[in-house]
């Protein structure tokens, strides 16, 4: 499904979106949610309705602030949403992305690969 350019990374075979090497969009705004369920396939993830709101929550955060939510900002969103506690939030945050924020949650709602990046 995804194919190499050894100068412009990975590309998305089914759409000609160019990626980083990890996999990353280079342009978060060409991200729709067809790449969304394309990009968690790739990842071992079949998308259903409880990952919505986790993807949304982290497009929206980048639109209005410029900027990728750290993990702790999702934990809050999603404490409220589901009134549980942090805590709880936290495991189901791990439980949707076993392989963590950054390497599947952001990289699913099509965020660039950030540099450096608290995860936890």
């Amino acid at each position: 499904m995804w194919g190499v350019d050894r100068d412009a990374g990975v590309k998305c075979m089914k759409t000609d979106l160019e990626r980083d090497a990890e996999g990353y969009l280079f342009q978060t705004d060409e991200w729709d949610e067809d790449i969304a369920h394309e990009i968690a396939r790739e990842e071992g993830i079949e998308l259903n309705e409880t990952y919505w709101p986790v993807l949304n929550f982290i497009r929206d955060y980048h639109q209005e602030r410029g900027i990728t939510p750290d993990v702790r900002h999702l934990i809050s969103f999603l404490a409220t949403e589901n009134k549980c506690s942090k805590k709880e939030a936290k495991v189901l945050v791990f439980k949707l992305f076993p392989y963590g924020y950054v390497k599947q949650a952001c990289k699913i709602a099509g965020m660039k690969k950030p540099r450096a990046w608290s995860t936890g």
